[in-house]
C-alpha cells in the first residue's frame, strides 16, 4: 500500500485526466458513487504503476523515488483492480501493461469530452424478422460505431420495428404487416418529432429484408441529416473501416431495349439474369449493378456508401431516359444493408421510375415480388393494397 501523500492538484489532475472512472482495462466503474446504494462518494484509490518504494509492487531503486508523485505514474482505481494489480496477479501486471491502459482511457476521455454539442444525433435502430432469425440491433455497439465523430442525444435510441413478432417473410402478409408498422412509428416516433424541432439529425442502423431496407430509405428520404451504418462481419461491429483503393462500382448496359425492365443488383452476392428473367421473362431488359468481387462483406467505408448513392443517383436518370418516363423497373437486390436503405433515400418519387422490389426466399422457390415503391397513395404490396 502506497505510504506517499500525493498532492491535492495532482489529485484533481488525475480525477479530471480518468473522468472519475477506473482506468483498469474493460471497467470503467464509476468511482464517485457507491453501485448498491447509489449515494456520492469517493470510492477510488490512486494506485501507483512503478511502487513508491523499491520493495513494492513493480518497484525500482532509482524510478520509485523520483516518480512516487508524479501523475504519469498514477492511475485511478477501483478497489478490486487495486488489490488485483498490487497483492492477487502483481506478476500478471508489469509497468508496461498498466502505461498502456492508463494511455487508452485518458486517450478515450480526451476524445469523448473534446466533442462539441452540435455533434449529438439521434440514435435510430430498425429491425425486422430475416427468415427464421430475428434481427436486434444494439444501442451499445451503435454508439460505439458513431463516437468519435457524433455522439447519442439520448440515452435510449428510437427504435422501429416489432419486437419478437412470430410472423415470418415467407407468409404473404409479412410485407403488408412491417410496411404499415414501420410507417406507423416512423410518423410518430421520428416524422412528428422532426416537425416539432427535436430531432436535428439522425444515425440509422437497420437490420431487415431488404424490400423493408428501401422502405425505410424512402421515409428518410426528406431528413437530409441522417447517417447510415453498415453491419460488419469481420470485424463484427458497426465502425467504418479504411477505404479500400481503388475501389468502382460498374454499371452494365442492356444490349436490347424492351418494354420490361430490370435491375440487377449484384453487389454482396453475384445474381444470373437467368434467374431474373424466370420472374419477369425472357423479353427484359436487364441492367446490372455490382463490383469486381461481390461478397457480403464488401462495404467497409463511409466512401464506399457515398459513391453508391452518386452512381445509382446517375444510373436511375440514365434507365428512365433509355426506357421513358412510363415505364416501372423491377428491383432485384443483394445489397448491404446500408445499400438497401440508401436505395430508398437516393430514389426521388416524383422523378423515378416505380420500383417493383423482390426477394429471395429459397421457401417460395427463388425470388418474390414484396413491394411496390411509387409516388401514389396506392402501393400493391404482395397482393395487398394499402
Amino acid at each position: 500500500m502506497s505510504k506517499t501523500k500525493i498532492p491535492e492538484k495532482i489529485k484533481i489532475r488525475l480525477w479530471v485526466m480518468a473522468a472519475g472512472r477506473c482506468q483498469y482495462e474493460g471497467c470503467n466503474q464509476t468511482l464517485y458513487t457507491d453501485t448498491i446504494t447509489k449515494k456520492d462518494f469517493n470510492i477510488a484509490y490512486i494506485a501507483h504503476i512503478v511502487a513508491d518504494r523499491p520493495e513494492g509492487p513493480r518497484g525500482d531503486e532509482v524510478l520509485s523515488d523520483k516518480l512516487k508523485s508524479d501523475i504519469s505514474n498514477l492511475m485511478l482505481m477501483c478497489d478490486t483492480h487495486h488489490r488485483l494489480i498490487d497483492q492477487e496477479d502483481e506478476e500478471g501486471h508489469p509497468v508496461e501493461k498498466l502505461q498502456e491502459m492508463k494511455r487508452k482511457h485518458e486517450q478515450r476521455i480526451q476524445m469523448l469530452t473534446s466533442i462539441k454539442e452540435d455533434r449529438q444525433s439521434h440514435v435510430l435502430l430498425y429491425g425486422a424478422n430475416i427468415g427464421q432469425h430475428f434481427a436486434p440491433v444494439s444501442w451499445e455497439r451503435a454508439k460505439e460505431a458513431m463516437l468519435p465523430e457524433f455522439y447519442p442525444a439520448e440515452k435510449t435510441a428510437i427504435e422501429l420495428g416489432l419486437r419478437n413478432s412470430s410472423f415470418q417473410d415467407e407468409e404473404d402478409f409479412f410485407w403488408e404487416m412491417e410496411r404499415q408498422n414501420l410507417r406507423r412509428h416512423f410518423l410518430d416516433k421520428v416524422k412528428r418529432r422532426m416537425e416539432s424541432g427535436e430531432l436535428s439529425k439522425l444515425s440509422v442502423f437497420a437490420l431487415a429484408p431488404q424490400p423493408l431496407l428501401v422502405e425505410l430509405g424512402t421515409l428518410l428520404s426528406d431528413i437530409p441529416a441522417a447517417d447510415v451504418y453498415q453491419l460488419h462481419r469481420e470485424p463484427a461491429n458497426w465502425c467504418w473501416q479504411p477505404h479500400p483503393e481503388p475501389f468502382s462500382y460498374t454499371v452494365i448496359e442492356p444490349t436490347a431495349i424492351s418494354r420490361k425492365i430490370a435491375l440487377n443488383l449484384s453487389i454482396s452476392a453475384t445474381i444470373d439474369n437467368s434467374r431474373i428473367a424466370k420472374v419477369v421473362g425472357e423479353e427484359t431488359s436487364i441492367w446490372t449493378m455490382t463490383v469486381e468481387t461481390p461478397n457480403n462483406d464488401f462495404l467497409r467505408s463511409k466512401q464506399q456508401l457515398s459513391l453508391f448513392r452518386q452512381e445509382f443517383r446517375l444510373l436511375m436518370d440514365r434507365i428512365k431516359a433509355v426506357h421513358g418516363e412510363d415505364s416501372e423497373l423491377h428491383v432485384f437486390p443483394a445489397v448491404p444493408v446500408a445499400i438497401a436503405v440508401e436505395i430508398g433515400r437516393v430514389w426521388m418519387p416524383k422523378a423515378d421510375l416505380p420500383l417493383i422490389v423482390y426477394d429471395q426466399n429459397r421457401s417460395k422457390g427463388g425470388f418474390t415480388q414484396t413491394l411496390v415503391i411509387s409516388s401514389e397513395k396506392k402501393h400493391l404490396i404482395a397482393g395487398f393494397v394499402s
